[in-house]
């Protein structure tokens, strides 16, 4: 990429207003990252308020921590709220926050399930619904969900975890049609493995890893969110899945 056409693309998000969750660690923060460096306005949420306001700290600019569980009832509510009396309005909503369970249906544990689902679905679905108001009355915005490989196919060694992004796909896909009119664009960001905390990769076994094409960094699904949400008003780029060039799936 030339030096012109990384200026244009930092250009289109300079000055937006971005909610991130999970944005602590993993997938989330290096959006941070990226998007601070295009002088985007964030709003980064997660459950670690000390790791939170430690990027915070590292970032500077026009950034804001709201520490909080999404799974409760009233915290998608109260960050969009933060967002909006800040900044007074939400272009990019990135709703990121997941946890991930493995493992055989048989021995499992249904409670660890339940609260994969709390995180996963019920809690993308509050926050996106808190998030629309702003976006209708504004007539744009691009609401964004991270969801997996494992939403386009049923893998067996995960099933509780496909169904969670199973679920995602299908909401992505019905909202869409339903808030199109309004200038609201709204897709889903599905990546094979990513080489961070949530997949138990420590810093040093990422680029080994990188090299053998076994996983991806967190930072290149960042850029692949980047071009999701910088696409001219016409564009809706609907799925967007980032596999490693090894993994076939």
């Amino acid at each position: 990429m030339d030096e012109t056409d990384e200026t244009d693309r930092g250009a289109s998000l300079r000055d937006r207003v971005v909610v991130v969750t999970g944005a602590s660690s993993g997938i989330g923060r290096a959006v941070a990252r990226l998007f601070a460096q295009r002088r985007a306005r964030l709003v980064l949420a997660g459950r670690s308020e000390s790791r939170l306001s430690a990027l915070v700290r590292e970032l500077g600019g026009e950034t804001v921590a709201v520490s909080g569980d999404l799974t409760e009832p009233d915290e998608a509510d109260r960050l969009i709220a933060a967002a909006i009396e800040r900044f007074s309005r939400v272009d990019v909503l990135f709703a990121n926050a997941g946890i991930y369970v493995s493992g055989s249906v048989a021995e499992g544990d249904p409670g660890a399930w339940e609260q994969l689902i709390d995180t996963n679905v019920t809690a993308v679905f509050r926050v996106v619904h808190a998030a629309l108001g702003a976006m209708i009355a504004q007539r744009s915005g691009d609401i964004v969900i991270t969801s997996s490989v494992s939403g386009h196919q049923a893998i067996p060694w995960e099933p509780v975890y496909s169904a969670s992004k199973h679920a995602v796909q299908a909401f992505v896909h019905g909202l869409r049609r339903q808030v199109s009119e309004y200038g609201v664009r709204v897709g889903s960001l599905a990546p094979g493995r990513v080489l961070n905390e949530l997949w138990g990769i420590g810093a040093d076994d990422i680029e080994p890893e990188v090299a053998a094409g076994t996983g991806v960094r967190s930072e290149d699904v960042a850029e692949a969110l980047e071009f999701m949400v910088s696409r001219p008003p016409h564009v809706t780029i609907r799925d967007l899945v980032i596999l490693p060039f090894s993994q076939d799936i």
